[in-house]
């Protein structure tokens, strides 16, 4: 049974130090220093191996994505919309010619309607980090 610094999680809910790195866009090694430095929550296997909770990913891409204007839209086309929110697809739902994309950011949920067409062109997955893009009342999606 894993050791946890801090609320209990559900194994599935772990990542790897490599995986989460990659998902919040930083080195390992800088990844690795978060974990000793506790500014990332860390859980320790049997084997003595870091594992990271999938809601501190999530908590760090609305941090270090969610707010920093000018390092956030160099990865991203450019698009006049201003309200572009970071986060990770928790599900794709198709259905005939209509999608249903779901974006957990910064510990919310945030749902889209989109074409099937558009899903399978962006190849959108669960896991894959993705935008939101809001304007009044729609939401498109962006893969990042």
């Amino acid at each position: 049974m894993p050791r946890t610094d801090g609320a209990e999680t559900q194994k599935d809910d772990l990542v790897r130090p490599r995986d989460a790195a990659v998902q919040i866009g930083v080195s390992f090694p800088t990844l690795k220093q978060w974990i000793y430095h506790k500014k990332i929550r860390s859980v320790t296997t049997a084997g003595g191996h870091h594992r990271i909770p999938q809601g501190e990913i999530d908590r760090l891409l609305h941090r270090s994505r969610g707010h920093n204007e000018s390092e956030r839209r160099v990865s991203y086309r450019r698009i006049s919309g201003r309200n572009q929110l970071v986060g990770r697809i928790v599900d794709v739902r198709v259905s005939g010619l209509v999608g249903q994309v779901t974006l957990s950011i910064g510990g919310q949920l945030i749902t889209s309607l989109i074409t099937s067409a558009a899903i399978r062109e962006m190849k959108l997955k669960k896991g894959q980090t993705a935008a939101a893009l809001i304007k009044a009342t729609e939401v498109m999606i962006i893969r990042v």
